[in-house]
């Protein structure tokens, strides 16, 4: 029994070198089946083994199969890699006539397959992805819904890379009234990333007609999708928005006044016309999502909203049949907020609420917070103002206009398979729950160091017992696979100057005062030393630069002004790092970026005014007397033709110690300073 048992369970060589065989089949039913065989039986091995003879005989008789039988051995060909670059391009030649196919799923394969093998060779996936713009068009217009939906979720895919893709095409993606509601909704998705100045009028007019939809789910993600544009056209879009509200409906009512809420956080300059839009709002605001943006609305901006107090009063007094807990938690901290700016009128009915929720409240969150305000106002008006007067929007938004495009190695995995119907909503889906101040920033979509690192270091860590010191060569492709779990980063607890101050110097202190096995006893932290080449950060202007650290919530502390050396810039961040299987971990950053020139003063070959133009050595002060551009751009530039790059030297200090969320951060600080070069060249 037991042999027989055995028999089973490992392949029979004769039954797999016949498989093999077979795949020389004339008849190319044969051939797939035998391929799946194949994969069936070597699972446990990997599945079938490709070698060249075997992918070029594939992919002469690739035509011959039917539509199942081409995904089948395009998927398969995806474990093959060519050996010379030659034979790459003879591959995607005979791929091209595929690339274009008529069948979706064909070209859903091809165009994986093509991602594949140009790994290396980023233009040519990016040519690949135009040449698939019509066959993608095409399947939107698809009379199975199945196939429109997985379409368009792959279009999404595709216009993280190429934003302009289908940008011609916009009507393509206006929603047919027939159409089901998730379907319109990708569809609203996809409109939002392809407006410009030569369309934004027709598409908002277009979304402006589903707003009043009949199905509420797409009511609001139209209103939604009229707030994600108006983060570049806030007048064209507040105006829609506003006479949306005075249609009086509870589900439009309480999306607007949502979508407003997040549009005033990045766009301050919407404040005034948002102020005025809110009077008589709360009549129809039923629903909890609704109440808490208008809660918080009036909290940030309650001295410019003349009816406020009374506003909140209609909440306090209905405060005992409210089942909302977050409506609750968002009514205390509004009326602390407005009793610090309108005392006057906000006193008797603050006591009124922090008497019910302290005495009468059965909910512990609820009571806890109405104990922490009452306290915290027997500490005095100052004290509370530091605690509650946080900040009213989000300035940073205005810096880094639009998504840059992310290169297509960070999705060419996900393409044509089942990941883009799953994270499509959660890209674009609207913060529906809680204050805009606590959104985090997740890396894992935009942590890929071997598209954003130019450099050639590899990163060393080590505890506060050992000596920041340089990274030795390698490549950065090993770093950039440590960092797969998830990242958030956040600004609370805020750390003040002078805490900081004292971190640092700890820090510093700990290398002269103990030895390294006590040091390493008594700490548990990290250093981590990088020198990132390339960025030239220096120069940008500090509203800029602090503008585009708060986008990713790095708060930057201190810095010196541009074009002044050494140039260097304090900073911290509070880092959440889940591991598998276990709570999310918590830590603490502060880092330096400091800048030296050294690459400038390296300089020492410069052109002379000598009609020959020979090379003479001589310094900087020569090279300007000799008409070289004095400027730092000119002293950058010099500094390339001599093989010489500027590079930003970073210390990070971590406590506690959490190598992948330390490393993780670096990717998020690199990101951001390619991003600041990039826009400024």
């Amino acid at each position: 029994m037991s042999s027989a048992l055995f028999s089973f369970t490992l392949p029979d060589a004769a039954v797999v070198n016949e498989l093999y065989t077979l795949l020389r089949d004339p008849d190319p039913v044969v051939m797939v089946n035998c391929l799946r065989a194949l994969e069936e039986i070597l699972k446990e091995e990997g599945g079938v083994a490709i070698n060249k003879p075997i992918t070029h005989h594939l992919l002469n008789r690739l035509k011959e199969c039917d539509v199942w039988g081409q995904c089948e051995v395009l998927r398969i060909l995806q474990r093959y890699r060519p050996q010379t670059e030659d034979e790459l391009f003879d591959i995607l030649s005979l791929l091209d006539a595929s690339l274009v196919s008529p069948h979706p799923p064909i070209m859903a394969a091809t165009l994986s397959l093509f991602l594949g093998l140009c790994s290396a060779l980023p233009a040519v996936g990016l040519a690949a992805l135009e040449r698939v713009r019509a066959p993608l068009l095409t399947a939107c217009g698809s009379p199975s819904r199945e196939m429109r939906l997985t379409t368009l979720c792959h279009i999404q895919l595709l216009l993280r890379s190429l934003p302009g893709l289908m940008g011609a095409h916009y009507k393509r993606f206006f929603c047919g009234y027939a159409e089901p509601a998730y379907i319109k909704q990708r569809k609203m998705q996809v409109l939002v990333e392809l407006v410009n100045d030569d369309n934004v009028a027709m598409i908002l007019d277009e979304l402006r007609g589903y707003c009043t939809d009949v199905n509420t789910d797409t009511a609001q993600a139209a209103i939604s999708a009229i707030g994600g544009i108006g983060q570049s056209y806030s007048d064209r879009c507040l105006e829609i928005l506003t006479g949306l509200l005075g249609l009086k409906q509870e589900h439009i009512t309480s999306a607007v006044v949502q979508t407003m809420r997040d549009l005033v956080w990045v766009c301050p300059q919407c404040s005034d016309t948002v102020c005025e839009a809110l009077e008589g709002c709360e009549d129809t605001l039923l629903d909890s999502q609704g109440r808490q943006a208008l809660l918080w609305l009036l909290a940030v901006y309650g001295e410019r909203v003349s009816s406020a107090p009374y506003t909140l009063e209609v909440f306090i007094d209905g405060v005992r049949s409210e089942t909302s807990v977050g409506v609750k938690m968002e009514l205390l901290t509004t009326t602390m907020r407005l009793f610090l700016c309108r005392p006057a009128e906000t006193q008797d009915m603050l006591g009124r609420l922090l008497h019910y929720c302290i005495e009468e409240e059965t909910d512990m969150c609820v009571c806890d917070q109405g104990l922490l305000y009452y306290r915290l106002l027997h500490h005095g008006i100052e004290d509370t103002q530091k605690v509650l007067q946080g900040r009213r929007s989000d300035p940073s938004l205005g810096v880094l206009i639009g998504r840059p495009a992310e290169p297509v190695s960070q999705w060419a995995c996900s393409f044509n398979t089942l990941d883009p119907l799953k994270q499509g909503p959660a890209e674009t889906e609207p913060h529906s729950r809680g204050s805009p101040e606590h959104v985090t920033f997740d890396s894992k979509p935009n942590t890929d160091l071997s598209e954003t690192l130019d450099c050639s270091q590899i990163v060393k860590l080590h505890s506060a017992s050992d000596r920041a010191r340089g990274c030795s060569d390698s490549s950065a492709e090993g770093l950039a696979s440590s960092v797969a779990p998830p990242l958030s980063l956040s600004l609370t607890p805020v750390l003040s100057p002078e805490e900081f101050e004292r971190l640092w110097l700890q820090r510093q202190d700990l290398h002269t005062e103990q030895d390294a096995e006590k040091r390493e006893e008594e700490q548990d932290c990290a250093c981590l030393v990088e020198h990132i080449r390339g960025p030239a950060i220096a120069h940008c202007s500090p509203q800029s630069l602090q503008a585009a650290m708060q986008l990713v919530n790095i708060q930057t502390l201190a810095f010196t002004p541009p074009h002044t050396l050494p140039w260097r810039v304090y900073l911290f961040t509070h880092t959440q790092h889940t591991h598998s299987g276990y709570a999310p971990h918590s830590t603490l950053i502060v880092g330096e970026l400091l800048y030296t020139g050294e690459a400038n003063q390296r300089v020492r070959l410069v052109k002379t005014g000598s009609d020959d133009g020979d090379l003479v050595e001589g310094s900087i002060e020569e090279h300007v007397k000799e008409g070289g551009d004095p400027t730092s751009a000119g002293l950058r530039e010099s500094a390339r033709e001599n093989g010489e790059e500027e590079e930003v030297k970073v210390t990070l200090k971590q406590q506690p110690r959490d190598d992948s969320a330390l490393k993780g951060f670096l990717s998020i600080l690199t990101t951001v300073l390619h991003t600041l070069s990039s826009e400024r060249a």
